[in-house]
């Protein structure tokens, strides 16, 4: 028979639970109608000496780091545009575009007016984009004195069997992979100039032109490797496998982000075990910072890599807990808060390497150490399942690596440079939905390699991808790195 202890114990687990399933309903409207922003504003209670939470002296930051944190300040100098009684005028339109003059002259001219000056308006204007045939005509000759037959030779094409031209290659696999446009809408796009193209035609083109360009992403893979800092992250990507008939798999996209050299590598991998980033981490060496996910603690155990979390996620669990334990949550925020200033107001000053390592230690460390002790008592306070006991949780798990940024100035303090670099996958896949099959998304995750370092290293990726494929069947194999986005030159005719 149950007591009413028994009962007791029922009714707080139901209770817990109740907390627990309105704050996922509370999260899902939030992603579904609500901002993705996590914007936090103090309120004027969430002073901590306003707090209620049995905090001695001990626990809560020294007001004295906290103000020193504060104390960071900058000046800058007001551009002309910032000034609003300066109007900037209207943007200035880039010489490089070509310039059709339409001379309007007045109705009323006659032969004894004398031109005096002239006005210029200038219009930006767009007609869809051209497309045109090469016709290589070459003329026969017969060496008499040879008896030989004499014609020049073609020149070197991306794809020798192919219609298509280097230019045409290019723009496809930009259309799909920088601009997000599915391969299917390209061929209505080609049906409305005349040209009907099978779909199978331009999926060749883009596998082909992977092929072509395969040595290249080994090259910057190695690159990649071989540097000392990487941020890492999985996005997941559908995909057709003849193994599920009417069904697609999940796969995943692994990046591995060099934000000193701008570089960023994706890998495709059927799953989300540790087998991936195991092979293509094996041979690295450095710092390798994560969001936590339990796959990377697998290099915590090797001692050449040194791990170190991301402070973004840790503070997001917190934002998440504000409609739970507004309080405690808001305290915490505001300690993250100090955190990204001193960053914050660093990068703005453009501090030095030197200068930067020392205002972490000096400002950021105590915080840290401060907020660290505060979050193991409230811990202790909290039901461990309940929202803000799960945020406290996760970052005392992880407290340690979410310190590390501290010991070098090379060091973010979050893992967002990955994630910027993963959202044009993103928006492609709600574009495209899915792969056609795991070597497709391998071919995607090389694209999305080679086209994310344009990106960082802002080149323009259709004049860097069509010279490429101009030239990569004629260069050298051992000085392939040189047509890499951020080592590639130019040839005069680009």
């Amino acid at each position: 028979m149950e007591t009413a202890i028994d009962y007791q114990q029922k009714y707080e687990q139901a209770s817990a639970e109740i907390v627990m399933l309105k704050h996922q309903l509370t999260e899902l409207q939030r992603l579904i109608f609500g901002s993705k922003q996590e914007k936090f504003i103090p309120s004027s209670t969430s002073n901590p000496s306003q707090l209620n939470l049995g905090i001695d002296a001990e626990t809560v930051a020294p007001q004295s780091h906290i103000a020193s944190a504060r104390k960071i300040e900058y000046t800058r100098t007001k551009t002309a545009t910032e000034n609003i009684n300066v109007h900037p005028g209207r943007m200035k339109l880039p010489e490089h575009l070509e310039r059709i003059e339409i001379i309007l002259e007045p109705a009323e001219k006659q032969e004894h007016f004398k031109k005096i000056g002239e006005e210029v308006t200038e219009e930006l204007e767009y007609a869809p984009g051209r497309m045109f045939v090469n016709r290589y005509i070459r003329p026969k000759y017969i060496n008499t004195a040879k008896d030989n037959i004499i014609i020049a030779p073609m020149p070197e094409r991306p794809l020798s069997k192919a219609i298509a031209g280097a230019g045409l290659l290019t723009q496809v696999v930009i259309d799909k992979y920088a601009d997000h446009l599915p391969l299917y809408r390209q061929q209505e796009r080609f049906k409305r100039e005349g040209l009907s193209i099978p779909y199978s035609t331009i999926s060749d083109w883009v596998s082909n032109t992977c092929r072509l360009i395969t040595p290249l992403y080994e090259a910057l893979k190695k690159l990649v490797i071989q540097s000392s800092y990487l941020h890492a992250d999985e996005s997941p990507i559908k995909v057709l496998d003849k193994d599920k008939k009417g069904e697609t798999h999940r796969g995943y996209f692994w990046a591995y982000h060099n934000s000193i050299d701008g570089l960023i590598l994706f890998d495709y991998q059927p799953g989300r075990g540790r087998e991936g980033p195991k092979e293509i981490l094996k041979n690295f060496k450095g710092h390798l910072q994560t969001d936590g996910y339990m796959v990377y603690d697998f290099f915590k155990d090797k001692e050449e890599i040194t791990v170190l979390h991301c402070m973004a996620h840790a503070r997001r669990k917190f934002y998440e807990a504000l409609d739970s334990d507004k309080s405690r949550a808001e305290y915490a925020l505001q300690q993250f808060g100090l955190l990204y200033d001193i960053e914050r107001n660093a990068r703005q000053q453009s501090v030095t390497t030197t200068q930067l390592l020392g205002l972490r230690q000096r400002q950021a460390a105590p915080v840290l150490q401060s907020l660290g002790r505060w979050m193991k008592e409230q811990y202790m306070q909290v039901l461990p399942k309940s929202v803000i006991g799960k945020a406290l949780g996760y970052s005392i798990e992880r407290w340690e690596e979410l310190m590390v940024y501290c010991t070098d100035s090379k060091l973010n303090i979050d893992n967002n440079p990955v994630e910027n670099s993963i959202r044009p996958i993103a928006i492609g896949r709600k574009n495209y939905l899915f792969a056609g099959s795991h070597q497709a998304a391998q071919r995607s995750a090389m694209l999305y390699s080679l086209l994310g370092t344009c990106k960082l290293h802002q080149v323009n990726s259709f004049v860097w991808l069509r010279d490429v494929l101009q030239r990569i069947n004629n260069h050298p194999i051992n000085k392939i790195e040189q047509l890499l986005p951020h080592k590639w030159k130019p040839t005069t005719n680009n």
